[in-house]
């Protein structure tokens, strides 16, 4: 689906460009896009408890994407709960 914001022209360019990379290249693609999107969630974790350590920062990660059942599950009950 194209985005408003593009061009038909434009998406027309990017899907061609898509199609002719190689599965390795999207899959490359894929994982660096994952590193980003958690890099901003991690940056969105420190504002959020500016005195938490890199451990500490870790552990909400997991929480998060985990979801509180499977992280207490996993890592008992190490964070408090928050307000």
């Amino acid at each position: 689906m194209r985005p408003a914001d593009t061009s038909p022209e434009a998406w027309k360019v990017f899907l061609g460009l898509q199609r002719r990379k190689s599965p390795a290249e999207k899959f490359q693609q894929m994982l660096d896009w994952s590193e980003v999107v958690r890099g901003f969630a991690e940056a969105g974790l420190r504002e959020r408890y500016p005195h938490a350590d890199e451990h500490e920062i870790l552990l909400r990660y997991a929480r998060m994407t985990l979801g509180r059942e499977l992280f207490r599950q996993a890592y008992g009950d190490v964070l408090p709960e928050d307000r």
